[in-house]
């Protein structure tokens, strides 16, 4: 089961990426724009993704993803629950949150340092 402490520690090594408290939970921010929360006594993380992908996520994994309740999950809000993700799908969920709020000039700096050859 993936601990909290691994969604902390993946979210970090993103680029630019800063901790910051929100709502006595800790926030995960790129230039001051939140791709994602943490809440340790749930296990889970919330993300923010593309309504798109949000939907065709849940649908494919709806025991483990799911649209944050209202207003902020019709936006792309999404909550995992990290006991039944594995680590590249966490990993893949928060590039992809991450991709969502960072400026496109660093989401390509990123792309252009991690291409495989």
């Amino acid at each position: 089961m993936l601990s909290w402490q691994t969604a902390r520690t993946l979210a970090l090594a993103l680029p630019e990426a800063e901790e910051q408290p929100h709502f006595d939970k800790p926030s995960f921010r790129v230039r001051g724009k939140i791709f994602a929360t943490l809440s340790a006594p749930e296990a889970r993380v919330t993300l923010k993704l593309a309504p798109a992908d949000q939907m065709a996520l849940t649908m494919l994994n709806g025991d483990a993803i799911r649209a944050v309740e209202g207003y902020w999950g019709r936006q792309g809000w999404t909550e995992v629950k990290l006991g039944r993700v594995g680590l590249e799908e966490l990993k893949s969920l928060l590039l992809q949150s991450w991709r969502q709020v960072a400026p496109k000039r660093l989401s390509a700096a990123f792309d252009s340092e991690h291409i495989q050859t």
